[in-house]
């Protein structure tokens, strides 16, 4: 299996076992949480393109508030 390479962002804490974590390959972009890391996530990077827009555009802020 190949090595994948996982990123987080630059805002995570707990010395780095607190994050959500992405990797892209080709078409796919997988996500999952550090703390479980088996347990991975896959979508398009099409969807993930609008799920960040979401983000930059403030349709999540509720969800943190």
């Amino acid at each position: 299996m190949q090595d994948i390479d996982w990123q987080q962002s630059s805002f995570c804490g707990g010395g780095g076992n607190n994050c959500v974590q992405v990797s892209r390959q080709s078409a796919t972009v997988r996500i999952r949480e550090s703390e479980r890391p088996e347990s991975i996530v896959t979508t398009t990077r099409e969807k993930m393109r609008d799920f960040i827009l979401g983000v930059k555009n403030g349709d999540f802020d509720h969800l943190v508030d």
